[in-house]
């Protein structure tokens, strides 16, 4: 098995009204590689950001159906992962202008 560098293990973070309300308790959510474990996730935040994850959940979406026509595709498959921070700990994932 291949490994994934620490660079292609976080995705994207994921910005919404739910995840907004989960920084209050220190946790924030991430798009991540199919195939990252939650060990690797948490080794990826501590060298990227500098901050040590408490733990790590993750859950494995399947892709919506969707169609254009008579044609009909797939999205891709994703997994989120939420990071649960050690007290004091924050990440800035929004550079201000």
């Amino acid at each position: 098995m291949e490994r994934i560098h620490k660079h292609n293990i976080l995705v994207r973070p994921i910005f919404t009204e739910k995840g907004a309300l989960s920084k209050e308790q220190n946790k924030y959510v991430f798009q991540v590689n199919k195939d990252a474990s939650k060990i690797e996730i948490k080794k990826a935040i501590k060298d990227l950001f500098n901050v040590d994850a408490i733990s790590v959940n993750t859950a494995n979406y399947q892709g919506k159906k969707k169609r254009v026509g008579r044609f009909v595709g797939k999205r891709a498959d994703w997994k989120k992962a939420v990071a649960t921070l050690s007290e004091g700990s924050s990440i800035n994932l929004v550079e201000e202008a």
